[in-house]
């Protein structure tokens, strides 16, 4: 907790049974809390901090406004189910089908220094506001489904099959909308390969993308703002992650055939260029 403290600007003060959040109102925080946020990473470790400081800060920024203000800035929130800020299984409204993407409730407009950044609510915040997590996260996903409903209209007048954050829904979130989902397999005759290695970027037409790209886009992002390292497979009910393995640059080294269309060309690993014919 001190080192949360010193390196995060969390104001915290610590007693036997939990910390004190300064503040009006002050916020207790026990410290079975303080360990649900770490959702099993260790204490010590530099994602473990990360993932309670966000906690503890959001929990401040949350009982620092009025109770209608906070309704209104509910938003979603999808995360890879690893990823470095993912508050733990009490914090999930729905997990789609693949195991690869969790859902659940943020909030936009509450850090004075980044006013559109969506920052993750914990579950206690809206039990300590008197807002039921159930109506919460019914408001939350029927602004996730509009939003996906237009992502899908933006998608259809781009050649190149970006995905860009929009309103308040960065592009994993996004990929949690069934509309979008259920557009992309359709287009892909039922299963769309998607590219997501960045939270705020994603590419939805593969041809047209280097396949080391994903990985390495992915380890060149902070552990922040990442996506998912590999490929996703994804169907209107469900979005997974490729299996682990496999070389892509191995598909870089083989030489442009001078007539692609009279043969096969077939690359040992994941990936593989099969006859067209």
């Amino acid at each position: 907790m001190l080192a949360v403290s010193v390196l995060h600007d969390v104001d915290v003060e610590p007693s036997p049974l939990g910390v004190v959040l300064p503040g009006e109102p002050t916020l207790w925080v026990p410290w079975s809390e303080c360990r649900a946020a770490l959702s099993g990473r260790h204490p010590e470790s530099d994602d473990g901090r990360t993932r309670l400081a966000a906690w503890l800060l959001a929990r401040r920024r949350a009982g620092d406004v009025p109770r209608e203000d906070l309704v209104a800035a509910l938003r979603p929130v999808g995360l890879p189910t690893d990823h470095v800020l993912h508050p733990g299984e009490g914090w999930v409204r729905e997990r789609v089908l693949g195991d690869a993407l969790d859902l659940g409730i943020g909030t936009v407009g509450l850090d004075p220094a980044d006013p559109d950044r969506v920052d993750l609510l914990p579950t206690p915040a809206l039990v300590t506001a008197e807002i039921s997590v159930d109506a919460a996260w019914t408001g939350a996903r029927t602004y996730l489904e509009q939003m996906g409903a237009l992502a899908v209209s933006r998608l259809a007048r781009d050649a190149r099959g970006v995905l860009r954050p929009l309103g308040d829904c960065d592009v994993l979130t996004l990929l949690g909308s069934r509309a979008l989902r259920q557009a992309l397999a359709q287009e892909h005759q039922g299963l769309a390969p998607v590219l997501a290695p960045m939270r705020r970027r994603g590419w939805t037409r593969l041809a047209l993308i280097d396949p080391a790209f994903g990985p390495a886009a992915a380890a060149a992002t902070d552990a922040v703002d990442r996506g998912f390292a590999r490929p996703l497979l994804v169907t209107a009910d469900e979005l997974t992650q490729v299996a682990p393995g496999g070389r892509p640059q191995d598909v870089l080294s083989v030489p442009a055939a001078a007539d692609p269309w009279s043969g096969s060309v077939v690359v040992h690993g994941q990936m593989a260029i099969a006859d067209p014919l």
